[in-house]
Parts: C-alpha cells; sequence; structure tokens
C-alpha cells in the first residue's frame, strides 16, 4: 500500500530543482542542479532489473533476515548489499533502499554536482552548501522538531532511518526513529535497520547508542523513541522553528 512521503519537505534547500520517480516498489524525491527525470529513470530501471534477477536466480537473497553467501559473479549493488548487511548482521534486503539511492546517486553525479535522493526516509547525499535533514519520527512529540545539520563539504553520505512506529519497512523493534549518519546508504540502511530492531522502549536508547559506538565505521546516530532522543557522533542536531 501506498504511504504518501510526508516528511519529504523537511530536506530543506533553496537552489535546488526537484523531481519524483517511480519505479514499482521504488519511490525517489531527487533534488539536482537540473531536471535529470530521464536519466534517473533509466539508473532505477537498470539497478531494480540487476536485483530483481539476482532474487529470481537466488530466492535467499529475498527472504533472508540474516547476511548470506553470494555468488563471485554478482551485480556490484548486490555484492555491495551483501557486504553493508554482514556488517551489521542484517539480510541483503535491509540494504536495497539505501543501495538504490547510493548508486542512482554516485551516477547522477556526473550530472549535478550536488545530489540529494530520499527513497522511502533513506537519503545519498553529496552538496557543496550545509543543509539541514529534518527528523520524522511519527507520533512522538520530537517529530519534526529536529534536524541533522549537514555541511557543504562536498563529501558524499547516507543518512538512512527506520522506524518500528512508521511505514512498512519490517522492524523488529519500536522506535519512533533510528537515525543513521554513514560514509555509504548501504551502511547507513543497515545499521539503521539494526539500531532499530534494538529499540523497543526508552530503556533500550543508550543500547542502541552503545551499538552504533562499537561498530566503529558510522558517522552517528540519533534515536527518538517516545519523548526521549538519544545522539552519539560526529553530527549536529539543531531545532527547527515552528
Amino acid at each position: 500500500m501506498y504511504e504518501p512521503r510526508t516528511y519529504r519537505h523537511w530536506v530543506q534547500e533553496q537552489n535546488l530543482i526537484s523531481f519524483n520517480v517511480i519505479i514499482k516498489e521504488t519511490d525517489l524525491y531527487i533534488r539536482a542542479s537540473s531536471n535529470l527525470r530521464n536519466e534517473t529513470f533509466q539508473l532505477v530501471g537498470k539497478y531494480r532489473e540487476q536485483i530483481e534477477r539476482y532474487m529470481h536466480k537466488y530466492p535467499l537473497f529475498a527472504t533472508s533476515l540474516e547476511p548470506i553467501t553470494i555468488d563471485k559473479d554478482s551485480p556490484q549493488i548486490v555484492k555491495e548489499m551483501a557486504d553493508a548487511s554482514a556488517n551489521f548482521n542484517v539480510g541483503p534486503m535491509a540494504t536495497i533502499a539505501g543501495a538504490i539511492a547510493q548508486f542512482v546517486g554516485n551516477e547522477l553525479l556526473a550530472y549535478s554536482p550536488e545530489i540529494i535522493i530520499e527513497n522511502g526516509g533513506d537519503i545519498f547525499l553529496k552538496s557543496q552548501k550545509d543543509r539541514i535533514i529534518g527528523i520524522y519520527a511519527g507520533k512522538s512529540p520530537l517529530s519534526e522538531r529536529f534536524g541533522l545539520e549537514i555541511p557543504g563539504e562536498g563529501t558524499s553520505m547516507g543518512i538512512c532511518t527506520s522506524s518500528g512506529t512508521v511505514g512498512h519497512s519490517l522492524s523488529f523493534g519500536k522506535a519512533d526513529a533510528a537515525v543513521v549518519v554513514a560514509e555509504s546508504a548501504l551502511l547507513a540502511d543497515a545499521a539503521a535497520t539494526a539500531i532499530g530492531n534494538i529499540v523497543s522502549s526508552v530503556n533500550d536508547i543508550n543500547n542502541g547508542l552503545d551499538y552504533a559506538r562499537d561498530s566503529k565505521i558510522l558517522k552517528g546516530v540519533v534515536i527518538i523513541k517516545d519523548d526521549k532522543m538519544g545522539i552519539w557522533g560526529n553530527i549536529k542536531i539543531c531545532e527547527i522553528p515552528r
């Protein structure tokens, strides 16, 4: 069932063109220096086809909730999904939204020096200007009140969110939002899933932060549950004026 992406206006900017590309379950919201809808459509189709063909050949790739060993001749996107999921002991499909955002975003950089791609709450971003990425946490009283300050260093990164109370993605926890910042959207997506699985109550927030810290490969994390928020890492949080 389609769920309106009401949080999309919380990716704030002033100088980029916005457009959507939807193919099957993939629903991308892109901001770039020019309208790259046609290029994006072709790229999404290419990477979806690679993943779908692999799933048809190896059905376990689509269903496993744990890391799996993949074929050596797999497409690069499949290899990176498997590698990212192995870092956080989740199934490879836990990374699919981040993977498509990452691979499409990397190729779109040939056309635009700045790219922001949001795919179901998972973001690939490369920006030359400072940005604020708002945090949507469903019915939590902290939802839409805070944002991540992203410096315009021109370095690409992934910012991904898992929730046990918002959306249709599988989570074994009850976090309103587990937001992870990492060097890639695949790592951020896998980590957000793993951390989201840990948090069932406010008492689990510190456990989620410890897990992120112990991974030693994440930039930072924000965990929101009910009216409590935990923050760890080299990230900056700001309050969004109402």
